[in-house]
């Protein structure tokens, strides 16, 4: 049984909540957030889950084994470290940070700790794209020449990263999933519709060429 405590129960972490819970092999014991209206809700849904506002709570339970990260993108890395440096295991939400510095980073801790870092590409999961998956792995639609993705549903938009780290995320890992052949080159252009804000449209090319 691994015991999990979630800090974040804004936008995505009532899904986490929900199924962690229903999940065999897992139970929550914790979750942290700094609205007590969010707090509210967990207790009247989840009674026996324990709430705080502080995170220290949950990083200095020795009681659990892992903990996941479901708040604002510029707050994963510290979280994470600290998640890291309290020997639990980890658990984010996309983007994993807010930088490739950053990502690096985290990825280094968890190898010198030892410990799983896993960064939650919810479509990888979705029954159509492992089904395509498979038709690419058993040839059924020959040679992939082109991969082409354009977003038509962006859900919440973040404020503190931009469109291309927070959205375009997901269809680079379906590819990095899909594909077998690894990128050579990636290029990334974007505009902000809001002076001094991040980047809200943006376009990328993606190439396993070499020229």
């Amino acid at each position: 049984m691994v015991s999990l405590g979630i800090i974040g129960y804004g936008y995505w972490g009532p899904n986490l909540v929900r199924n962690f819970s229903e999940t065999e092999g897992a139970c929550v014991l914790t979750v942290a957030d700094l609205k007590e209206t969010n707090l509210a809700k967990v207790r009247k849904r989840y009674p026996s889950v324990r709430t705080t506002t502080d995170i220290h709570d949950v990083f200095g339970d020795p009681k659990i084994d892992a903990i996941a990260i479901a708040t604002p993108v510029h707050t994963h890395h510290e979280l994470a470290l600290k998640a890291l440096e309290a020997d639990k295991h980890v658990f984010v939400e996309k983007p994993l940070a807010s930088n490739v510095e950053q990502g690096l980073h985290l990825v280094q801790e968890a190898e010198r700790r030892k410990k799983l870092l896993f960064v939650d590409h919810t479509f990888l999961y979705t029954g159509a794209v492992r089904k395509i998956k498979e038709l690419v792995a058993l040839g059924e639609l020959g040679t992939i020449y082109y991969y082409d993705s354009v977003r038509v549903n962006l859900g919440l938009f973040q404020h503190d990263v931009d469109v291309l780290w927070d959205l375009a995320v997901h269809d680079l890992s379906i590819m990095d999933y899909v594909l077998e052949k690894k990128p050579r080159m990636v290029a990334a252009a974007g505009i902000s519709h809001i002076p001094g804000k991040p980047e809200d449209v943006a376009i990328s090319l993606v190439s396993s060429k070499t020229t």
